[in-house]
This record gives C-alpha cells, structure tokens and sequence, in this order.
C-alpha cells in the first residue's frame, strides 16, 4: 500500500516542516505586536501627564488634625469628635494645654508643631482658642483655624477682655475656687469651676452623671492667664472657622460673634452649651472637615 505522501506527490515530511516554519512565523508577528505594544506602552508612560491625570495620581495629602482643649477640660473632652475624624481618615493628635497663659502655651505649642509633618488644622476649644490664635502664628504648615466656642482674642486682649464684646456677660468668675500652686506669683493661683455650678456653667445639656465626673476632674487653669494680654494672632493670616454656642454661659455668645466677624471667619451657630464638641460632636466634626477640606 502506497501512502498518503507518495500520492501527492510531495516529499515526506514536508507537511510538519510547513507547520513549524507557520508557527515560527507566528511567533515571530506576536513578538513584533508585543515589542510594538511595549514600546508604546513606554512612550505613554514618558508622556506628560494631564491635569486631570496628575491629580489622580497624586491625590492630596489629608492635615493632621491638632485638636487643643481649654481651661477646667483636658483632652478627653474631645473623645468623641476624635473618633470620628479618626473614621473619616484623619490623622488626630489631642494636644495636652499646660494652662498657663496664651503666650506661654501658645509657644509650647509651637515647639510641639514643629514635630507633626505636613499640613495642620488646628481646632481650639474655649481657652483653646487663644492658645492656637498664638501658637500657629509664623507657621506655614497651619492651614486652617477652627473655633469651637473659643476665643480668638486680637493682640493685646485677654481672655477676660474678650467677654466684654459685643456686651455680653459671664458669671464664671463669680464661682471660681482659686488655691496657690508653687512658683506662683503673687496673686496667682490654680482657678476651677466650683463643682456646685460646674454642670449649670460649663455643660448644662449634658446628664448630671457626666458632668459630676468632669468637675471632679477638671484641670484648673492659672487665674492670670485670664488677664495676660495676648500676642499676634493667626487667625489675622490663616484662614478661620468659628462654631458660636447659643447657649454658652462660659463664653457669652455676644462675645462668641463678635470674635469670629472680626477673624473673617466662617461662622455655624448650634444651640449647645460650652462643650459643643461633647454634646454636638456631628456638628462639630462636620465643621472641622469643611476647614479639613
């Protein structure tokens, strides 16, 4: 029996041979397609990139939050609103205050930003607020300002100066425990909230059980440092944000309003006490973002 091959006529072998010479040059035109492929990758990616690319790319670097408690307060109070900065992303340090004056823990404030990289937004609460008003003057990194029923005083205003405006007025200092601490100067002492008006002065909407745990751990503040002038402030510079407490007893809020018109600042008003950030802490959040933003 004669073969397949021998009938054709074609030379044995001849058929795998015609395979192995398509299949070479197969690979040889899938090769020139990946080399082409490649090096047109590689000239894209040499390429400028567009705006809208470039900004996809290199997203925005997210602040770090600073967030400084004031007078009869430490750090804790702002428990709540730091959790939820810390959901949304946001690096979160609670600055611990040494109440000592506005100048004073307004510089060792300084000296405490200058170990926090990149951009800041510094949020000061109450007696906070003179104290970040002072401490992020000159520095470039602050880029935003955040006021919650603080004070923003100008310079050469003291806290205590800083009530009288817009004509309100504030009973605090009419219940206030003062004892000497050593170094002080004569006349100087620690002042807290007497803890029989602690709940119906400094945080009336919030139950009775907490506010009795606040006033038995307040910090005091130094009583001159409610008279101590303050220095530059930064809010003349960096851009502001201001939360008014309607119902603030602390800070009146004729006051609150006056300071934060003369900072230019974008103002929100809520009816809270003058712990917003512990009985409204959404609302307060939601404030920080927008300077965050």
């Amino acid at each position: 029996m004669t073969s397949r091959s021998s009938q054709s006529g074609a030379p044995p072998r001849s058929r795998p041979r015609r395979r192995l010479l398509g299949t070479i040059a197969g690979a040889a035109l899938m090769g020139g397609l990946a080399l082409t492929g490649a090096t047109a990758s590689a000239n894209a990616s040499s390429a400028p990139l567009t705006a809208a690319a470039q900004t996809h790319r290199t997203p925005s670097v997210k602040p770090t939050i600073v967030l400084v408690h004031g007078a009869f307060a430490d750090s804790s109070g702002w428990n709540a609103v730091t959790g939820r900065l810390l959901a949304a992303g946001y690096k979160v340090v609670a600055f611990s205050n040494p109440l000592r004056g506005p100048q004073a823990d307004g510089e060792y404030l300084r000296q405490f930003l200058t170990a926090v990289d990149g951009p800041v937004v510094l949020v000061g609460h109450s007696y906070g607020g003179a104290v970040i008003s002072n401490g992020a003057t000159g520095n470039p990194n602050v880029k935003a300002l955040v006021y919650v029923a603080a004070y923003a005083p100008d310079q050469g205003e003291s806290v205590a100066a800083a009530n009288t405006l817009g004509g309100g007025h504030t009973d605090v200092t009419d219940h206030l425990i003062v004892r000497p601490y050593p170094g002080a100067t004569p006349g100087d002492g620690d002042a807290s909230i007497d803890p029989a008006y602690f709940h119906s002065l400094f945080a009336q909407d919030l139950p009775r059980s907490t506010t009795g745990v606040m006033a038995a751990t307040q910090r005091p503040g130094a009583l001159a440092a409610l008279v101590t002038p303050s220095g530059p402030p930064a809010w003349k510079s960096v851009p502001s944000w201001y939360l008014v407490a309607r119902q603030d007893k602390i800070i009146p809020p004729q006051a609150e309003r006056a300071m934060a018109k003369r900072a230019g600042a974008t103002t929100v008003e809520i009816d809270s006490s003058h712990v917003a950030m512990m009985s409204h802490p959404d609302a307060v959040t939601k404030l920080i973002l927008r300077a965050a933003r």
